[in-house]
């Protein structure tokens, strides 16, 4: 395996995220303004390079008191044979640690922010990988989610303001 280099983000162009996004097949085609926008508003981002080549980020936002680890993917290729679903860069297993220092540079960044606890949601296949980070499932929490698309369309998007 080529050695591997971790960056900060200043090293990366929307472009080349956008591009990382579509080589692991990832649900989100967010535009290059977008990625610039989120790009800039996390707290930390780490990047990950093999032979020139993005591997992996990871990146997390906080407001002070919380962060989240809001994404933290590595393309399969350097994840090992366990790797079985190859979804959108999900961490299914880290052979080789480098999803693994991404997260820590992450969670080191934010907690030294004064961050006090960090949450994230993962996929069933990442579970393991985030308990080994020594993150714990929340009792009562159920992970949820909602697309702009779906929001347009939402009767609660529809009501009109109290009066």
């Amino acid at each position: 395996m080529s050695q591997v280099v971790y960056g900060a983000g200043q090293d990366l162009t929307p472009e080349e995220l956008a591009e990382f996004y579509r080589r692991l097949n990832h649900d989100i085609a967010a535009r290059p303004e977008q990625i610039r926008s989120m790009m800039a508003n996390s707290a930390a981002f780490v990047t990950a390079r093999a032979d020139d080549r993005l591997i992996g980020i990871a990146r997390g936002v906080c407001d002070g008191l919380r962060g989240y680890l809001t994404e933290c993917k590595l393309d399969p290729a350097y994840q090992g044979p366990a790797a079985v679903t190859r979804t959108d860069g999900r961490i299914e297993h880290d052979t080789h640690g480098i999803a693994t220092e991404m997260a820590r540079r992450i969670l080191d960044a934010m907690y030294a922010a004064g961050v006090q606890r960090v949450d994230l949601v993962a996929y069933g296949t990442e579970v393991d990988f985030c308990e080994e980070l020594g993150f714990r499932q929340a009792r009562g929490l159920v992970g949820m989610t909602m697309r702009a698309e779906d929001w347009v369309t939402s009767s609660a998007h529809q009501q009109p303001p109290p009066a």
